[in-house]
């Protein structure tokens, strides 16, 4: 079987293109990003791509055709999520609209497969409408669906973070949605102590280069496969009040289980919180290094965590680069779909090809 080509839109910091780019049966051939510094970080991991930095609303037929002169066979990625996110302020803005430009070079490139992706609440947005109305763009370009919300924490992810996948064929729409591998009666879930209990112990504003121990599990194999010193491992310098709220919340903790004294007077319940040491953290945001954003304190070090930590509850690599500012290289985390699921996505995208091809070699 020849190579699969692909195309990733909105492609992020390439946590979607991270499966099928190590999965031998695909290659990546065109990625397109609109932010500089992200579009650089996705470059600096993989070089052998052709990016376009660039509004996708300029990628015309005529752009294109340099890619889709042989074939391209599948398209992936998920518009921006902010207008969908629960947590946003779900406006029906510009950006909530950025569907139809993927619907618009979907059409152009016409690959047999696409996969799209995106956070839970497009589910909800406009009451459920906007999505019955995606479906019907996809469906009205002759496209065969299957839609289905997964929890990255059953595919080894340290973190719960539901994702809306929705994938498309041209016929007989034979993909299957990848089988959990942790959970209940399989694997057990991957916390934040298999995630960090080989990172060094840090108090505000230190950092380290240095492993604290060998690997202790199979996660931390996989961050360590290619790297041998830490990268990006700097916690953020907070206020001694700040330090002090932290270190005086217990286990899993929020701001009611502090002191009055120390109590913040504002923020939602689950601000100034600390993360499950066993469990798997929550939905890693843009702001995980920011205490007072939604549950994200350093569970065994009482602070803030470091970009290499926010890293690893998405299942990037430690030799895995990013680009900017710090508060640029955490929304590349942040907005990132995780390794593992793209893993699994690849994998059962794959089997949807093999067939195809044992079906032409009957014919």
């Amino acid at each position: 079987m020849n190579k699969i080509k692909v195309i990733d839109l909105f492609s992020g910091v390439g946590g979607l293109s991270y499966g099928f780019a190590h999965n031998d049966a695909f290659q990546i051939v065109m990625a397109n990003e609109f932010d500089h510094d992200i579009a650089k970080a996705y470059s600096l991991n993989h070089p052998d791509v052709k990016m376009i930095n660039d509004d996708i609303r300029n990628l015309s037929e005529e752009k294109l055709k340099e890619f889709t002169r042989d074939r391209i066979d599948l398209i992936v990625g998920g518009p921006p999520c902010q207008s969908y996110s629960t947590l946003g302020k779900r406006q029906m803005d510009a950006r909530a609209h950025l569907f139809e430009e993927y619907c618009r070079v979907l059409n152009i490139v016409r690959p047999k497969m696409f996969v799209f992706e995106n956070v839970s609440g497009l589910l909800s947005m406009d009451h459920g409408r906007l999505i019955e109305v995606i479906k019907e763009k996809f469906a009205g370009l002759g496209y065969n669906l299957k839609i289905k919300l997964l929890d990255a924490v059953d595919y080894g992810v340290p973190q719960h973070r539901d994702r809306v996948i929705l994938v498309g064929t041209l016929g007989e729409n034979v993909f299957e949605y990848p089988k959990a591998t942790h959970g209940e009666g399989l694997l057990p879930y991957n916390t934040i102590e298999d995630a960090f209990s080989d990172l060094p112990i840090l108090k505000s504003g230190e950092s380290s280069s240095v492993y604290a121990s060998k690997p202790q599990n199979p996660l931390q194999k996989f961050y360590r496969q290619n790297s041998t010193s830490l990268t990006e491992n700097e916690a953020p310098t907070n206020g001694k009040h700040l330090i002090e709220i932290m270190e005086a919340l217990p286990d899993g903790g929020s701001k009611n289980d502090l002191p009055e004294r120390l109590r913040p007077k504002s923020g939602y319940g689950n601000t100034y919180a600390k993360m499950w040491w066993k469990k798997p953290a929550p939905t890693v945001t843009r702001n995980f290094a920011t205490p007072s954003s939604s549950r994200c304190i350093h569970p065994r070090d009482s602070r803030a965590m470091t970009t290499r930590e926010g890293a690893r509850l998405q299942t990037f690599p430690d030799d895995y680069k990013f680009y900017g500012s710090r508060s640029t290289k955490n929304l590349e985390i942040g907005n990132a779909v995780p390794p593992f699921l793209s893993i699994a996505l690849a994998n059962e995208v794959l089997k949807v090809y093999v067939s195809w091809d044992n079906e032409n070699k009957k014919v």
